[in-house]
């Protein structure tokens, strides 16, 4: 891995844990292993910069996981259900770390630090493009499969606070089921749910 990506990948591992304001340079040198003098001749504009390769190497990872965990399944209800239980199982594994670097940066700073707020917007929306491309390609129109890759980034980002605060799986397998209807409305005939 090179040296600027290993800095990124500690940085949105601290993010994931502690959140940006709780994250200083010199932890991010000490868990990437990478001189401090390397930081900085990568990313010259310091924290800032290092969180914003973060967030967009971290969201690329992660959409590719959704994805990667929805594609098995030709039930579209069935995938989500499937996605849910997974992040749950991990959340609970480690010993409910927040999951979502994105989630956690977007939440804590997007008010305070607007660029930071701007790439995790711009992360968000690439998820949303790449669900509801893959939604559509299960049989669902334009609309509903970004309304519900819409649903499902919500509802997955919500639980994982839920989760993460009550210390419980419960918010993450009761997202995963209300989703999971909601995603079988949309796949039934649309003249029943127009009607």
């Amino acid at each position: 891995m090179r040296t600027d990506e290993r800095i990124a990948v500690a940085m949105a591992e601290l993010l994931r844990r502690q959140g940006y304001a709780a994250t200083g340079i010199k932890q991010v040198v000490e868990a990437s292993g990478a001189p401090i003098g390397s930081l900085y001749h990568h990313f010259p504009r310091g924290k800032r910069a290092v969180a914003e390769a973060a967030l967009r190497q971290s969201g690329a990872a992660y959409g590719e996981l959704v994805a990667s965990l929805l594609a098995p399944y030709d039930d579209i209800a069935a995938g989500i259900e499937a996605a849910f239980t997974a992040a749950a199982d991990d959340i609970e594994q480690t010993g409910w770390v927040n999951m979502c670097p994105v989630g956690t940066v977007a939440g804590e700073v997007v008010d305070v630090e607007p660029e930071l707020g701007a790439v995790a917007a711009e992360v968000f929306e690439g998820w949303i493009e790449g669900g509801t491309a893959l939604f559509r390609e299960r049989g669902l129109t334009d609309d509903d499969a970004r309304a519900l890759i819409t649903a499902v980034i919500s509802a997955l980002e919500g639980a994982f606070v839920l989760s993460r605060t009550l210390r419980s799986r419960d918010p993450l397998i009761a997202a995963g089921r209300g989703i999971a209807a909601y995603a079988r409305e949309l796949v039934a005939d649309p003249v029943v749910r127009s009607g």
